[in-house]
């Protein structure tokens, strides 16, 4: 073999091996038991970290806003503020928050809950179902549901729940009427 087919057949091997990466990296699932995004999310128990628990199923009819979080991720406390914001401003319109603790300790959740003196209903994952279900492979993730209760997108990271892009897709997503 000539030198020049050696640069060939190692740059060919390169491509070939990027490309291997790029496929296995894009054909990894999030969490086990995910449901993608279009899917029905079916029913779950929340376990309520304060107040009283409930199904998932008693948000269907509405749209459905639902932050997964935890007490000790900063980003997941940077952005509650915003959400309690954009919650207060859409609830008449019948608009649902829901917050999805994935705490270890329970005091420590709740706790935070106060502080933040967020009035959603929150509730804590115990068994880390609804982490898995949602896809909550990284915090905070924001999952936006339609009123039949099907996932129409999934948001990973810290927002400004209350800022102007925010707003445009949850009022586009929803339909809702900028206030």
């Amino acid at each position: 073999m000539r030198r020049n087919d050696w640069g060939f057949l190692s740059m060919k091997g390169l491509v070939i091996g990027l490309c291997v990466v790029q496929f296995a990296g894009s054909a990894v699932a999030g969490t086990p038991g995910e449901i993608p995004v279009g899917a029905l999310l079916p029913e779950a128990q929340l376990n309520a970290l304060v107040g009283s628990a409930a199904k998932l199923s008693s948000f269907r009819g509405k749209p459905l806003l639902i932050n997964v979080w935890a007490s000790w991720c900063g980003p997941c406390r940077a952005e509650m503020g915003s959400i309690e914001r954009l919650y207060q401003r859409y609830a008449s319109k019948g608009f649902n928050v829901v917050g999805i603790s994935t705490d270890d300790d329970h005091a420590a959740a709740a706790k935070f809950v106060k502080v933040s003196g967020v009035s959603f209903p929150n509730y804590i994952d115990r068994n880390l179902v609804l982490e898995n279900m949602l896809g909550a492979n990284r915090l905070p993730l924001t999952v936006l549901v339609d009123g039949e209760g099907r996932v129409i997108k999934k948001i990973a990271g810290s927002r400004a729940w209350d800022g102007p892009e925010a707003i445009n897709l949850v009022t586009q997503a929803f339909r809702l009427k900028v206030q």
